[in-house]
């Protein structure tokens, strides 16, 4: 059976081109530095991403949590909203890893206000209070929503009044650039370093990118070895890498009017209630009326070869990405729509 997955866009298989990339990539040893392709796609990224340097790493939250363990020492507070991802989905690392703390803030659907940041920053060489090593910031937030460029630049101001650098958790980056319609630098000139997942809607297999000055990636790498994250022949897992940056950046447009076209359909189902104001990139939230009986609804869709997940927070998310065409869209409406009706 050919699945229609709406789970997330972790879920993308990698393109026949890619596929075809893997099998004919030119590989070394990147322990030593000499892959080839893995050289490619961090001088790429780099590039693309506005930064002097980037390493390839296996996952997001290694790269987030490598950000973390590079820019700050033990002890250190790390700032951050209280529903972003590095507080909610990784597995309390930064205290495991960096032995940090997080000092949170109210998130207003993921925007984080500056003058908040700023009451948050420890001022001063008081021996009883940790110093503020770090400021994370998330841009596409990981409920869809966009931050604002004139957010991100006002936070970038006082960040450096205070001296403080800023990390951006960037998953999909490249769809809130879409979304702003803007090159993905001007999201990125605002942070001093950058986390980018390849493998999310932009269909790479495996892997991450951390970009940022040269001597911050030069002690990351060493790091990433340090943390057990040394690749060996990972041209391979490269090379797809290359085409999501050049390809698959260049078509979330599609899944994002995929998405609006899936928050039009499900608005109108009787009782279902859907953040028409929040469908930002390919993440679709909604509602179900009271009294639907979630799990007959799942069974329901997986019957029909639809994967999803279950409600969250009182919610149900469906996430469009390159497999998911308007076809899907509608298979998927209609078992939602016979399930609500009764």
């Amino acid at each position: 059976m050919q699945w229609i997955d709406l789970r997330s866009d972790t879920v993308t298989q990698p393109t026949p081109a890619m596929r075809q990339a893997m099998a004919t990539a030119a590989v070394g040893d990147d322990v030593y530095q000499d892959d080839p392709t893995v050289i490619q796609l961090e001088r790429l990224a780099a590039d693309m991403l506005g930064k002097e340097n980037a390493l390839f790493v296996p996952t997001g939250v290694f790269g987030n949590q490598l950000a973390v363990f590079t820019h700050c020492r033990r002890g250190d507070e790390v700032i951050a909203g209280d529903d972003s991802h590095l507080v909610w989905h990784e597995n309390g690392a930064a205290a495991v890893i960096s032995g940090v703390q997080l000092r949170t803030i109210a998130s207003n659907r993921g925007l984080l206000e500056p003058g908040e940041i700023e009451c948050r920053i420890r001022v001063g060489e008081d021996i009883h209070i940790p110093r503020t090593g770090l400021i994370c910031l998330e841009n596409a937030h990981g409920n869809g929503r966009v931050i604002p460029l004139a957010t991100m630049e006002a936070t970038a101001a006082i960040a450096r009044k205070h001296g403080v650098p800023i990390h951006l958790d960037g998953a999909r980056v490249f769809n809130a650039a879409t979304y702003l319609g803007c090159d993905v630098k001007a999201i990125t000139q605002h942070v001093d370093t950058v986390m980018c997942c390849l493998s999310k809607g932009l269909a790479a297999p495996v892997g991450s990118i951390l970009a940022g000055p040269a001597d911050f990636i030069k002690r990351a790498r060493y790091n990433r070895k340090l943390l057990g994250g040394g690749w060996r022949q990972a041209g391979v897992l490269a090379a797809p890498g290359i085409l999501a940056l050049t390809e698959m950046t260049q078509r979330l447009d599609v899944d994002h009017d995929n998405a609006t076209y899936l928050a039009e359909q499900l608005a109108e189902v009787p009782g279902i209630e859907v953040d028409r104001e929040d469908v930002h990139i390919n993440m679709v939230w909604f509602a179900l009326p009271d009294g639907v009986d979630v799990p007959r609804l799942m069974e329901a869709l997986e019957a029909a070869g639809i994967r999803a997940n279950g409600a969250y927070g009182g919610k149900m998310r469906l996430v469009t990405h390159w497999q998911i065409d308007r076809e899907a869209i509608d298979r998927t409406v209609s078992v939602i729509r016979s399930v609500v009706a009764g």
